[in-house]
């Protein structure tokens, strides 16, 4: 497997009815949805732009406009709820909670605490003695 195959056979069959399909419309040729998702895949796996996902995807365009679309259409969640369904089938999910328990203090700025620094009063004073 290269590294630009990101998905197994058997991982793009759990999916692959979830995604768009050719309409046989004429217009603008359809993009593989396959060589779409892995290119997606590979951008958030590497963290790079949108601009650097490899030739071997396909337009880096094309790939950023499917991204989008599929979340409008909630095929993102779909996707995720088939991968956790059968891996939690299989077994290879432990649905342990582990709770932290780190304090994260709060500057003094953040607090809601009211304080009185007379600004405002000044500023009125000042206006009282310039007259």
């Amino acid at each position: 497997m290269s590294r630009f195959e990101l998905l197994s056979d058997e991982q793009w069959a759990l999916i692959k009815d979830l995604l768009p399909v050719r309409t046989g419309k004429p217009g603008r040729p359809f993009s593989d949805a396959r060589s779409m998702v892995e290119g997606i895949t590979y951008r958030y796996r590497c963290g790079i732009a949108w601009r650097d996902v490899p030739a071997v995807f396909g337009p880096w365009q094309t790939i950023w406009t499917w991204h989008p679309r599929l979340a409008a259409q909630a095929v993102w969640h779909a996707v995720l709820a088939r991968l956790l369904a059968t891996a939690d089938a299989a077994g290879q999910i432990d649905w342990a909670i582990s709770v932290d328990s780190t304090i994260a203090r709060a500057r003094q700025h953040a607090t809601t605490i009211t304080r009185h620094t007379g600004g405002w009063i000044e500023l009125h004073e000042t206006r009282d003695r310039a007259a």
